[in-house]
């Protein structure tokens, strides 16, 4: 069973690492910081470690530095977990020669996809090694002096010190593409965290979508609201002519209550008058009774006339207060159907102010609404320029793989010109020896 170590100071993080990588059937061993890690590794040798970049005493860089500074170590993958994955910690981790930085929280399996794959890249790896190449040796002393001559022992010699500087350029030239086959399975790594880059750019390019569908449903709305308004100004204005109209209405209804009292004082003196008359026409018949005489008969008739004169005046003020009285019932009914109307429009002002609560209602909550919809937008923007971080960084990976795969190519072309110099060495390592066998 292949072991991993796990070292980080939160034990939630140990633990939910802990649960993947036993389910995927590898051994765990535990670390809750980079001392313990480094006590651990100084006894044990495990597959594979996973380390937190940041712990209280020894970071996850000095961890790593550590096992690839012991050669029983070297090769033995080391994956940086951190909160945070940027320029800066992803140059610290290639620094040290970690094979791959991992964000947490683990989204599902990474974390054990991370590990299946490193594992194997080392097998991989470690089943693709070469064989060193045996060096040809030619030692003077199984060959009889007496057989070789002086010339040819000096071009043994410089064929000799030839082949020693040859072999250290291609000890180099091996480390270098070593070196380089390593950093290819680290950038392969980086690769598939592209791969998970690309994912999230994905479902943050269906969310950037579903935003702005609703930013299109918010500027529809506050085009709704914008036309509510101008609705509310001009409700408001018809409110304040019904209030003039009111207030008017009020006035003439004072004017009507002023009229009747009026029109009371009227009748009333109407009443007094009639009541003068009636005494007058008790008193002219008296005045009948006991004059017999002629004088009776001309102050009767002078009294008539006196009569029929305050009778004809009193005919006269009847008709003009029954002109007056029928204008003022005109005016009544006019007045009448104001107050009327004046209630309506009391009513119609108190059900435009209920409707006006409820649009204010209505406006607060989208004006919420908008306010949301704005931090959104915000948040739109922020996730907008880590995408464009993200796309810059993986633009500088894929020209560092393509640099790599380069300088990989310079490499083998060199490593067989090393290989085609050491054959032409041993061609002339063989001319030599069979001249030496020739009597």
């Amino acid at each position: 069973m292949q072991t991993v170590l796990i070292a980080d100071d939160s034990i939630a993080v140990r633990k939910v690492a802990e649960r993947l990588l036993v389910e995927a059937g590898f051994g765990v061993t535990l670390a809750a910081n980079g001392e313990e890690a480094l006590a651990y590794l100084a006894k044990e040798k495990p597959d594979l470690i996973v380390s937190d970049v940041i712990m209280p005493d020894k970071s996850g860089y000095e961890v790593c530095a550590f096992v690839r500074a012991h050669s029983s170590l070297a090769n033995t993958p080391v994956l940086l977990i951190s909160g945070i994955v940027n320029d800066e910690v992803t140059k610290q981790a290639e620094s040290c020669h970690a094979d791959g930085v991992l964000k947490k929280p683990f989204q599902g399996t990474s974390l054990k996809d991370r590990v299946v794959e490193l594992l194997a890249k080392r097998q991989a790896a470690a089943m693709s090694g070469t064989k060193p190449i045996e060096k040809a040796a030619v030692s003077p002393s199984t060959i009889h002096s007496s057989r070789v001559s002086d010339e040819e022992i000096e071009a043994y010699r410089q064929a000799t010190a030839r082949l020693k500087p040859l072999e250290e350029e291609l000890r180099i030239e091996r480390n270098r593409v070593a070196f380089s086959a390593q950093r290819v399975v680290q950038l392969e790594g980086e690769l598939g965290g592209l791969k998970d880059l690309e994912a999230t750019l994905s479902r943050e390019r269906e969310l950037t979508a579903q935003l702005k569908h609703q930013l299109a449903a918010a500027d529809s709305a506050a085009a709704r609201v914008q036309e509510l308004e101008s609705l509310l100004k001009a409700e408001r204005e018809r409110a304040v002519e019904i209030k003039l109209q009111a207030s008017a209405a009020e006035g003439l209804a004072r004017r009507v209550e002023e009229l009747e009292a009026s029109l009371q004082r009227e009748r009333d003196d109407k009443a007094q008058q009639a009541a003068r008359l009636a005494e007058m026409q008790q008193n002219v018949g008296r005045i009948q009774d006991l004059e017999a005489s002629l004088q009776a008969e001309r102050q009767a008739a002078a009294q008539l006339v006196e009569q029929m004169t305050g009778m004809e005046q009193a005919v006269t003020r009847s008709q003009q207060l029954e002109q007056q009285l029928t204008l003022e019932k005109a005016r009544t009914s006019d007045l009448t159907q104001r107050v009327a109307a004046g209630e309506l429009a009391v009513a119609r002002v108190s059900l435009l102010e209920q409707t006006l609560a409820a649009e204010q209602e209505k406006t607060k909550g989208l004006s919420a609404r908008f306010s949301g919809v704005e931090y959104t937008a915000q948040q739109v923007k922020e996730v907008e320029t880590l995408l464009q971080a993200e796309r810059d960084r993986n633009n500088l990976l894929t020209k560092r793989v393509a640099e790599t795969e380069q300088a990989t190519e310079q490499a083998s072309k060199r490593f067989e010109e090393m290989a085609k110099k050491l054959g032409e060495i041993a061609g002339l390592a063989s001319q030599l020896g069979a001249g030496k066998r020739q009597p």
